[in-house]
């Protein structure tokens, strides 16, 4: 019970390391109070930390992010409640924001009132192609994209689609797939080795990425491969990449845009 309730305070971002009644607390990760010190000890990785790992981002990069004169106290920060002062990547003022804010969104204002303008609304669902854009792309979806390939055009010049908000700080997302012509992204998703990606608040991102794309026409069909469960109404749920599957996203291609379009683009 008292571990449990340290654990609380953390993600609310309460002092863990109070002087007085509270208890100093370290975690696995060797975040929080030192092993010395640590009244309580949790065998786990503290909710920085975790958050990290569900966001696929590293210390170093969040470092970055923020001001010189708060790196120190956020290298040893355990609390995703904890506000610091932040620099905009895209050069507006310094912001205050939480780490939660700016690890599941932009945190600047001024980047979050950008993607609100008419001009970014206008340009939502515009298909274009970012260049030096690194994502990283494992064996399985290239070989997704090689089979579709087979059966239907895939544009190469395309890898991003404008969006009419703000996700994770960018005013666009990277589907895997991007078929232009249908407004349609195909997006495979496995838990990975360590098991824990596109689960938890992964997940969550994956949701907010299908809503950003919806709200701006586009329909998301997503393949969940390794016991992932479906997510959205066009999941295709499987082992692995196989025929079956490529058979699938032809058919609900032609469900969501209807014959005429989706035979305009096979390959013949």
């Amino acid at each position: 019970m008292g571990g449990a309730s340290h654990g609380e305070d953390l993600n609310h971002g309460d002092d863990a390391n109070r002087s007085g009644g509270g208890s100093s607390v370290s975690f696995r990760c060797g975040h929080g109070a030192s092993r010395g010190e640590a009244r309580i000890t949790i065998q786990r990785d503290c909710p920085l930390c975790m958050l990290l790992s569900e966001t696929k981002r590293s210390r170093a990069q969040l470092l970055r992010k923020a001001a010189p004169s708060r790196r120190a106290a956020l290298a040893g920060e355990t609390r995703i409640g904890a506000s610091y002062e932040w620099i905009c990547e895209r050069g507006h003022s310094r912001f205050e924001a939480t780490v939660r804010e700016v690890l599941t969104g932009p945190g600047c204002p001024k980047c979050r009132a950008n993607a609100q303008a008419p001009s970014a609304r206008f340009e939502g669902g515009i298909p274009f192609m970012k260049p030096g854009l690194k994502t990283r792309t494992s064996m399985t979806e290239q070989r997704l994209r090689l089979l579709l390939a087979e059966r239907i055009q895939l544009p190469h010049r395309v890898n991003a689609v404008r969006i009419s908000r703000t996700f994770y700080g960018k005013p666009e997302v990277w589907p895997d797939i991007i078929i232009p012509a249908l407004r349609i992204a195909i997006e495979y998703d496995d838990p990975g080795r360590d098991g824990t990606a596109h689960r938890g608040l992964k997940e969550a991102s994956d949701r907010e990425k299908d809503a950003a794309l919806g709200e701006v026409g586009w329909e998301v069909i997503r393949v969940r491969a390794g016991g992932l469960g479906e997510l959205g109404p066009h999941s295709i749920v499987c082992r692995g990449i196989s025929t079956a599957v490529i058979d699938r996203i032809l058919e609900l291609l032609r469900e969501i845009r209807g014959d005429e379009p989706v035979d305009a683009l096979l390959v013949r």
